[in-house]
């Protein structure tokens, strides 16, 4: 299963996925976007189902998981996420309440919803952080705040479920509609050829799933260079 599957890092693990002959759920929030992804993932020659679902809602996630549950599931990658900049004294705490609702609440409770499928596969749990999860700046309070947690659920988890693998991924500035949105707010250039490709995440993503066992790679940062 991939969250955030409509665009960015989740569609781009989406495709490469599917390259490497993996079956899929896909996570989404726009409908077309979503089935344009699965479409082209089918055209790859993969199973894709598709799921909308809004992370931040419990009804939903629970009925993503009930989704993802009606086949094996060897995978869980947590693609999804949402950033709103601003300064501590200017973000309200219902600002800070969604950030924690889709970057960690939701995380969370998907996770727990699909433990007993994934350590029947002895699975794979991929959460795709950010560099904020590991350095917080100005403005970047709210978001980062839910990154650094995010970073506690994976290590916990890692450290409960002998049975799986699980792996932080820390991507610097990537290419991506919501990278494009930062900028803005950050009033600079939006330059994606500097940036981080989002099929180069999702190439190491794959690599990571398709590493033999007993191997783990427990975090991996990638940057521009």
């Amino acid at each position: 299963m991939v969250t955030g599957a409509s665009s960015g890092i989740g569609a781009a693990c989406a495709a490469a996925l599917a390259q490497a002959g993996w079956s899929l759920v896909l996570q989404g929030r726009d409908a077309e976007r979503t089935e344009e992804v699965a479409s082209r993932a089918r055209a790859l020659g993969a199973e894709a189902v598709t799921c909308l679902a809004d992370l931040a809602a419990d009804d939903d996630v629970a009925r993503l998981a009930a989704t993802s549950l009606e086949r094996p599931l060897h995978a869980l990658v947590h693609a999804a996420g949402l950033i709103e900049l601003g300064r501590v004294a200017d973000v309200g705490t219902a600002v800070l309440d969604a950030h924690y609702a889709v970057n960690v609440r939701a995380p969370y409770a998907l996770t727990r919803a699909l433990l007993p499928a994934l350590r029947d596969a002895r699975g794979h749990v991929v959460f795709v952080n950010s560099g904020a999860g590991r350095q917080a700046k100005a403005q970047w309070s709210a978001y980062a705040a839910s990154k650094f947690a995010l970073r506690a659920l994976a290590d916990a988890l890692r450290e409960e479920e002998d049975a799986l693998r699980v792996t932080t991924v820390y991507p610097g500035r990537t290419a991506t509609p919501m990278q494009a949105a930062v900028r803005a707010a950050e009033g600079a250039e939006y330059a994606p050829e500097t940036f981080v490709q989002p099929e180069a995440v999702a190439a190491q993503i794959v690599a990571l799933l398709e590493l033999p066992r007993p191997s783990l790679v427990s975090e991996l940062i990638i940057r521009p260079g």
